[in-house]
């Protein structure tokens, strides 16, 4: 177990019977990335059971936090999801992933679309100072089944806001836009339909998506990856990539 970081649960949230996060200790000596993952898991039977998760907090916090969903029959999240505070997480000691701010092109506004847990590496973006700096608009998008699935809303919504050190900017420039699916809500619409209809943009009155202007940061189920890159290429935008700067990203790593 040499090659991972042992950290303690310090709190356990159960969003819904599908969805929970958790909170742990962090060692002094990691350090990452707004927008990165890491592989996470259990020790069993004696050897590492290990998944990539987006690592919600922010890289200055002192916890770090993960958003997961719960698989009654997964090799993992079955028996993660019954873990209580105090019990152990192996991490691996090398954060890295594509989603971030540094490997976009300059631009006036930044999406940042997401569809279930992909909402967990933008929950560390949205509280990251120099974002706010580098961009006049930051449109954070989660696209989820049922009302109940809207984790994190409350903080998103009361809590940033009112930051000491950020809240202004995310009063200012932070537009949070929650979609759901299969029951009758505010905003209704899968995240790609919205956008290729125009009702996003619409909606949060900025104008129709060009690449001059807009960045994006896409992360959730393979199929919604799939068609937003599709949606993104045919208005003329380009994926970053192998170092090259681009006007979307996307974390292929994994299944948010």
């Amino acid at each position: 177990m040499a090659s991972f970081i042992k950290e303690q649960v310090t709190s356990v949230t159960h969003w819904n019977d599908t969805l929970f996060s958790f909170t742990t200790s962090r060692d002094p000596s990691f350090r990452f990335k707004n927008g990165h993952f890491i592989m996470m898991g259990l020790e069993l039977e004696g050897r590492p059971l290990m998944r990539a998760y987006s690592i919600a907090s922010a890289n200055y916090e002192d916890e770090l936090e993960f958003f997961s969903i719960k698989v009654q029959d997964g090799p993992l999240t079955s028996k993660l999801q019954k873990i209580e505070v105090g019990d152990e997480i192996l991490l691996s000691k090398k954060p890295t992933g594509t989603l971030l701010q540094e490997n976009l092109l300059p631009g006036k506004n930044l999406y940042l679309l997401s569809t279930g847990t992909g909402l967990a590496p933008f929950m560390s973006i949205i509280k990251d100072p120099e974002v706010y700096e580098q961009y006049e608009h930051i449109i954070l998008v989660h696209g989820v089944r049922y009302t109940s699935e809207l984790a994190y809303q409350e903080i998103i919504s009361q809590e940033l806001p009112n930051n000491e050190f950020f809240g202004d900017d995310v009063k200012n420039k932070l537009i949070y836009y929650p979609s759901v699916t299969r029951e009758k809500y505010v905003n209704n619409g899968r995240v790609t339909d919205l956008i290729t209809s125009g009702k996003l943009t619409r909606d949060i009155g900025l104008p129709a998506i060009s690449k001059e202007d807009d960045r994006f940061m896409i992360c959730g189920s393979t199929a919604m990856l799939k068609d937003s890159c599709e949606i993104l290429d045919a208005l003329g935008l380009e994926e970053a990539r192998q170092g090259n700067q681009g006007h979307y990203v996307i974390e292929r790593a994994f299944v948010g």
